[in-house]
């Protein structure tokens, strides 16, 4: 059964810092790039970041450049979002995507859905 566990998400002051997990199994990690996704009330489902499986080359998308890491661990399946430097703005539920032929943040491309961890940014 494939599986995409994301962790890290909670309740933050504007200009903190918080790290996500997306933890998966089930199917060949290392294959597969992994996305980060991000859903505000009212609004649609975007794209954040992302990280191809060959070379662990990275996008991100322009909100979040310069404050946002992406980084994958494939000894341990796992894929972090270390956020830094965050914003009201930035308050959403956050999703981590896995895309077999993935390599920009298009939501058609990607498999595996997590069921995603809330960030909530206090001003």
């Amino acid at each position: 059964e494939v599986q995409l566990v994301e962790s890290g998400g909670g309740l933050v002051q504007a200009g903190g810092s918080l790290r996500l997990s997306c933890a998966a199994s089930g199917f060949t990690f290392d294959d597969y790039a992994i996305g980060w996704f991000r859903q505000a009330p009212g609004k649609e489902r975007e794209g954040v970041s992302c990280i191809s499986s060959k070379d662990g080359s990275t996008y991100y998308a322009d909100s979040v450049k310069g404050r946002f890491t992406i980084s994958r661990d494939n000894a341990k399946n796992t894929v972090f979002l270390q956020m830094n430097s965050l914003k009201p703005e930035d308050t959403a539920i956050y999703y981590c995507a896995a895309g077999y032929e993935a390599g920009t943040l298009s939501r058609a491309l990607y498999d595996y859905w997590g069921q995603g961890t809330q960030v909530t940014v206090s001003s």
